[in-house]
Parts: structure tokens; C-alpha cells; sequence
């Protein structure tokens, strides 16, 4: 089993000496990219970050996916804030947060839309008193639960100093005076033909529970419900704001302080919990996208990262963006073992089509791109490496608008890899070379591995040339295997041995009992 490692927290005199708070992604919050690297599209990687982004539209979260980390502490910080988040009271007290500040947002662009002063002033101090609520409920909450993470205990602290300050306390304050002032206000309206008069109440008596009382004893069960349903509509209409205005004017002062309330706080939303509100939509929607693939059984952990050792492992790993799409056909993806140790630094996997090859190295894209980001990854354990950047080349379609044939862009694009490549760099190599002659092929495949192993970067290829996989000690093989019971169908199991070119054709021949030892049975006199 393999497991992250956990950080210590500096202390002073014996006590923990927590930092203030900056970002719930730590010192990652700057990495944010609005454009995805170019290897997502090989990867699979558009297709999950687009659909952990989709609910969320408003946050602008896909360019924290298409930057990632190179610190081992940054990970571990993410990797321990989405773990405090897997306890149901952490996470259900923080997206009631996050309801409520959006609730807080609409009311204030409600507000914004509103022609009538009153009105207007009335939306701001609900939106007022909602953020207030939701950072008190909030601190209550935490402060009931038992956090691990730096990120979520600095938050909490934060939000006792923000809630003891006298910025937020005023604002609270006038805003829950204001909101008994107003609810203090009693007056009568009378309707006398086309005239409407509203004058301070005089303590008219409510006769509704008279009425309800005397004719109760009509009652006689369920019956047809004949009162008209008025239709709902936004905001006031032009009677109503009339009768607010005389509302007003009948108290006046309570509304000029409402009015001075919206004046004196036009912005009420400290910046850091509005930067905490968007950031923090980051892991719900991960732990949202995972949550469905969880409940039907497939794994993810939190894996071990270094960016100094290459020994990487992983077991039972699946592609992600594959296992979503065979969600929604009931289906689940068949999970891979691989493991790098020592010297070596390289996967070349062979065998049959459509036995799961491309799938595998996607998969291992995928892995180490989502553990730089501090997420979990798809797998029951992982030993991963963290790099400084990732390089894909998988086979495309001769683009007409370069003017270049299909061999000359495959080797264009491979010398723009290695040209950037450094030791520390992750390369994921599909089917290259496939548009020229076998000896071409093999020829310039092997050029492309030497040079990968001699910057020592971890790389995983896949290739129809079976010489491949052993030109290096460095370099593993790995083999699509074929189904036991059935070995024309494949298993999508990879198996680490040598490559013979032959396993597929001898199962086949087996099945059909056209193998040597067959045939000699076959024709024995």
C-alpha cells in the first residue's frame, strides 16, 4: 500500500504556528491557466476537467486543471484539504456555505435591477444579513468538527478573526437592527375605489382566527379549492412601490438608515472569502465527478508523490474518462497494474489491437497529471512522480493546412518534444511512425527511445515494433494479454513480460487446435 506523506506543522514554544490564511490551495492558487496544455486531448484529460467545470460556470475553475504543481508540499496541502472534505459534516457545512454566498449573489444582482430606492435598499440588507449567517453558521460548524488539513484549520482561524472584527461586526450589527426596525413597521392600507391610503396602523384587530372559528363548523372534509392563484412576479410593480414609498414616508427615519446601511457598505464581501468560495468549488466538484464512479465500485486513493524519486507503481489504475463513459452504460473500466523500480525508466507496450494499449497509457498520463494537481487518482494505491512538464504524441490525421505529409509532422512534433524535454519531464508516446515502412519505423522508433533514455525522463510508448521493448534494460515491457477463456477476445489486462509477437497467435491457434502438437495428433497414423 502505498500512501502520501503526511506533513508536520511547524511549532513555537510547543505550539502549533499556523500561517495566515491565503488560499484553500495553498501556494498552487497562482497556477491557473486559461488554456489546456496540449496534450489534454490525447490524454482524455478535456473531457474530465470539462465535465467537473460544467456545473460550476460562474467560477471559472478549468484553469486550475490545466496548471500543475511542482512542489511535493503544495500536493500534500490539496491532498489534505480534499480529505477533511470527505468527512459528511465538513462537506455539508461547506456547500451550505457555498448556498448561501450564491444566494447572497443573486439577491444583490436582484437588487441591482431594481428601479425603486426602497426596494432596491431592502434586497442589499437581506443579502447582508445572509452573508453574515452563512460565515457565522459556517465557524460554528468547523468549529464542531475535527480538521487535519493546514488549509482548512487556517481558514478557520480566519474566520474567528474575521468574525471578532469590527468591520464585520458593525455590519452584522446595523444589519440586524435594521432588520428589527423594519419588521417592527405596522401600518394599514385602505382601498376606497380608485383611492389607496396608507396611514400608521391603529391597532385594528385581526378577526382572521374569529372568522376560521365561527365558520369551522361548516366543514365538511375535502373540498374543490376555488381561489384564484395570483401569478408570481419579480420585484414590485407600480402600485406596490407607491405603497412602499407611503410606507416610507410614514417612518422615515428607520428608512434613511436603511438607506445610509446600503451606503456605508456597498461592498460587504471580504475578498478573501469570496477568493475562498470560488477555490473551494475546485474539490466539490472533483469529489462531485468521482462520487458516481465511487458508488459503483471503482477505487481512488490518494497517492505517494516525489519529485525526486522515479520508482513509480500503481495498482488497479483505470482510465478515468473511459470509466465515465461506461458509467452511463452500467459498465466498469478494467483496472492495470505497472511498476518502474531502479533504473528503469520506461513502458513499452505491444500487443494485439484493441487490447487496451492506448487505454494504459492514457491511464498513465492521467495518474501523474491529477496527482500534480493534488487530487485523488484513479487506483487502490499509487507511487507516483512528480514532473515539471508532460509531452504526448499520439497518432493524428495528415493536417492539409501544414502541407506536410504524416511522417514529416510525426517527426516535427517528436523534435519539438525533445527539444523541451528535461530529466524531470513525463513523456507519453502512442503508435508513432506507423505512416512508413517497417524498416523506417523501426529504424526512427528506436532513434526517439534512445534519445528519451539518455535524458533518464520516465516515458511510457506504445508500438506495434516489438524490438522495442527490449532495446534497454531501462525500458519495461508490458503486453496486452488476451481473455483466458477466450483468447480471441481480449481481457484489457497488460501483463509485465517480454514481447514474442507470438501470444496472441499461438492462444488463437490454440482455440482452434491448429497448433503444432494438434496438427501432429491430427495426422498421426
Amino acid at each position: 500500500m502505498f500512501s502520501a506523506q503526511t506533513d508536520v506543522t511547524p511549532q513555537r514554544n510547543g505550539t502549533a504556528c499556523e500561517p495566515a490564511f491565503e488560499s484553500i490551495l495553498g501556494e498552487g492558487a497562482a497556477a491557473h491557466a486559461p488554456q489546456p496544455p496540449e496534450f489534454f486531448h490525447d490524454l482524455g484529460l478535456d473531457q474530465v476537467v470539462q465535465a467537473v467545470v460544467a456545473p460550476w460556470p460562474d467560477y471559472d475553475l478549468a484553469g486550475f486543471f490545466h496548471a500543475n504543481l511542482v512542489s511535493e508540499d503544495a500536493v500534500r496541502y490539496r491532498q489534505e484539504v480534499l480529505r477533511d472534505l470527505e468527512q459528511p459534516p465538513v462537506l455539508e457545512a461547506v456547500r451550505g456555505f457555498t448556498a448561501q454566498l450564491r444566494e447572497m449573489r443573486r439577491q444583490l444582482q436582484f437588487a441591482a435591477k431594481r428601479y425603486d430606492a426602497h426596494e432596491r435598499n431592502r434586497w442589499h440588507l437581506g443579502a447582508a444579513l445572509r452573508y453574515g449567517g452563512a460565515v457565522r453558521a459556517l465557524a460554528a460548524q468547523l468549529g464542531s468538527s475535527t480538521l487535519a488539513s493546514r488549509g482548512l484549520r487556517r481558514w478557520q482561524a480566519f474566520l474567528g478573526e474575521h468574525i471578532a472584527s469590527p468591520p464585520f461586526q458593525r455590519l452584522t450589527g446595523q444589519a440586524a437592527q435594521l432588520q428589527g426596525a423594519l419588521a417592527a413597521i405596522s401600518y394599514a392600507v385602505t382601498i376606497d375605489g380608485a383611492n389607496v391610503i396608507v396611514q400608521q396602523s391603529a391597532g385594528e384587530s385581526d378577526y382572521t382566527a374569529e372568522v376560521e372559528e365561527t365558520f369551522a363548523k361548516f366543514r365538511r372534509g375535502a373540498v374543490k379549492d376555488y381561489r384564484a392563484k395570483l401569478p408570481v412576479t419579480a420585484g414590485l410593480n407600480h402600485i406596490e412601490a407607491q405603497v412602499l414609498d407611503c410606507v416610507a414616508r410614514l417612518n422615515p427615519e428607520t428608512f434613511a438608515r436603511l438607506s445610509a446601511f446600503c451606503l456605508d457598505h456597498p461592498c460587504f464581501v471580504d475578498p478573501r472569502i469570496e477568493r475562498f468560495d470560488r477555490e473551494l468549488h475546485f474539490y466539490l466538484g472533483w469529489l462531485d465527478y468521482i462520487e458516481p464512479l465511487r458508488q459503483a465500485g471503482q477505487p481512488f486513493c490518494y497517492p505517494g508523490i516525489s519529485a525526486r524519486s522515479k520508482s513509480v507503481a500503481a495498482r488497479g489504475a483505470f482510465d478515468l474518462a473511459l470509466a465515465r463513459r461506461l458509467l452511463a452504460e452500467h459498465g466498469t473500466a478494467v483496472g492495470n497494474d505497472f511498476a518502474l523500480q531502479g533504473d528503469e525508466r520506461m513502458i513499452v507496450v505491444t500487443g494485439p489491437n484493441h487490447g487496451g494499449k492506448t487505454t494504459f497509457a492514457r491511464m498513465f498520463g492521467q495518474l501523474h497529471w491529477l496527482a500534480s494537481l493534488g487530487l485523488s487518482v484513479p487506483a487502490v494505491d499509487a507511487r507516483l512522480f512528480l514532473f515539471d512538464h508532460m509531452f504526448s504524441h499520439f497518432e493524428r490525421e495528415e493536417d492539409i493546412n501544414n502541407l506536410r505529409g504524416k511522417l514529416h509532422d510525426d517527426l516535427v512534433r517528436v523534435q519539438r518534444i525533445l527539444a523541451q524535454a528535461t530529466p524531470a519531464s513525463l513523456v507519453v508516446i502512442n503508435e508513432i511512425f506507423s505512416s512508413t515502412t517497417l524498416e523506417d519505423a523501426l529504424y526512427l522508433g528506436h532513434e526517439v527511445l534512445q534519445r528519451l533514455q539518455r535524458l533518464d525522463l520516465l516515458a511510457v510508448c506504445v508500438t506495434f515494433l516489438d524490438e522495442l521493448a527490449s532495446f534497454s534494460p531501462t525500458v519495461v515491457s508490458m503486453v496486452a494479454a488476451s481473455d483466458a477463456a477466450d483468447p480471441a477476445a481480449r481481457s484489457f489486462k497488460l501483463e509485465r513480460r517480454p514481447a514474442d509477437g507470438l501470444a496472441h497467435a499461438m492462444a488463437i491457434a490454440e482455440k482452434y487446435h491448429v497448433t503444432a502438437d494438434w496438427l501432429k495428433q491430427r495426422i498421426a497414423p
